[in-house]
Order: C-alpha cells, then structure tokens, then sequence
C-alpha cells in the first residue's frame, strides 16, 4: 500500500486555480522532490498537505485512510496534520524558547491531552525531554540546546526546526525551500541533515531550488508549472531526460 495518494486535488484561492487536478503517488522511506518556478502551486501542494489550507476537492490518502472527509473539527484537523511535519522556509522557531524547549512543545501540548497525563506527568515529559536530546544531537546541535534561537546560526535555527517536526513522528516529512533564507554557506550543513535523513529511509516530500541536491537525493521528481503536474519520475528522466518543453525551459535556467 502507497503511503500517500493524491487523487484529483485542487485549490483555488478566489477566482485563480492555484492547484489544478493532482494526482501523484509515493511509498513509504521514498524522497519526492517539487521542483518549479515560483508560483508554480509547489508551497499550496505542502499547505494542503498539512491541512493549513483545505483543498476545495480530491482526495489526501494517507496509510489507505482518506483524510478530506467532510468538515472536521479543529482536534480531527489536528490529528490529521500529525501525518506531516512541515519544516518552514523561515524557522517559525519561538524566540522565548531554548532550541531545546522550542523542540519538546508540541509534544508537551498533546501529551497534556491524553487521560494518564496528570497521573504520569514526570514520566512522560522526561520522555519527551529526552527524546529531543537525543533529536538534537543527531541534528549536531547538542551543545546549542540550551541557545535561544537569536544565538543561533540560520543554518543551526534550521536544524531546530528540524528537530522539532521530527518529534511529533510524522509518516510524511515536508520542506518548503528549506535553504531559502540561508546563506550559501549555510545551506550546505541543512542539505546535509536531509540527506542523511533521506540515508535512513525517512519519507519525505521536499520544496527546493537547488537542482543538483534534488537529483542526488530524490525518488521522485515532479515538475509543476501553473498548478498542473507537467512531468514527474526519476531524476534521471524528469531532470536529464524531460520530455516536455516546459521542464527543459526550466531546467535550462540551472
């Protein structure tokens, strides 16, 4: 069984067609790379996905569970978006906690809802504690995580953010130009962490400009332009071989 299924999805925003009839499917442990110009419905696909916007029809399986199913509350919308962790092109870190606190308070907001949480309060949070030293320091940050984001480094907030959406255990990890707001030579240490991550198998759908690392890590490769999937495969067809014009004009530009 896939992982993910988009089935017919579309998403307009007034009277402009944003996302116009996707359909795409990826398995579990498998990198699916979005690649296209600005404006192309890349960020709007990852919104929906993570239920920050709803699409106004199709279908988002997940595990063969179809989650756009009638009007949800806000506790259904949020176990949804638990099946994607959603790392922002701009950190979103909370700047009055440590990269530590910033990684365990999602986690500590749901722990609070479960019924054994007031009887096993200690327990969890020193298991939700530990879990992000552990998450931190796989990110090379184990010495940063008592930092407050402004002490920071663009590329170690990045990896924070990193951190932070892995600790929900989402089945689907999403980037959304990840390196955007990093200087060169700070992109280069976050292209490494999701590499690695992409080593071990983690599923991922990734927003990105950096043409050479979307060939080398991805599974899956699609080209969108003007809402439409226009070409999606292996790199080695979409991005060495595209059968459509506009892919080669795009690429042309790298």
């Amino acid at each position: 069984m896939s992982i993910l299924e988009l089935r017919h999805l579309r998403k307009s925003f007034g009277k402009t067609e944003v996302l116009k009839d996707i359909n795409l499917t990826m398995e579990k442990g498998q990198v699916l790379t979005l690649i296209g110009s600005s404006g192309s419905g890349k960020t709007t696909l990852l919104r929906c996905l993570n239920f920050l916007e709803t699409p106004d029809s199709g279908e988002i399986i997940v595990n063969g569970e179809n989650l756009l199913t009638g009007n949800a509350s806000e506790k259904e919308l949020r176990r949804k978006r638990l099946h994607f962790g959603l790392v922002f092109q701009s950190f979103n870190l909370f700047p009055q906690y440590t990269a530590l606190q910033n990684v365990m308070l999602a986690k500590q907001l749901m722990a609070k809802e479960k019924p054994d949480y007031a009887s096993n309060k200690k327990a969890i949070n020193e298991a939700i504690e530990y879990q992000a030293h552990e998450l931190l320091k796989k990110m090379g940050l184990a010495d940063r995580e008592n930092n407050y984001p402004h002490q920071l480094s663009g590329g170690q907030c990045q990896r924070v953010a990193i951190a932070r959406a892995l600790a929900l255990e989402p089945d689907i990890l999403c980037f959304d130009e990840p390196t955007s707001a990093l200087d060169p030579e700070l992109t280069g240490e976050v292209l490494k962490v999701i590499k690695g991550l992409a080593e071990t198998d983690t599923t991922m759908i990734i927003v990105t400009h950096e043409m050479s690392f979307a060939h080398d890590v991805s599974d899956i490769v699609v080209f969108m332009d003007n809402g439409y999937i226009v070409e999606q495969g292996a790199p080695s067809e979409v991005m060495d071989n595209p059968k459509e014009e506009r892919t080669r004009k795009f690429l042309s530009h790298y």
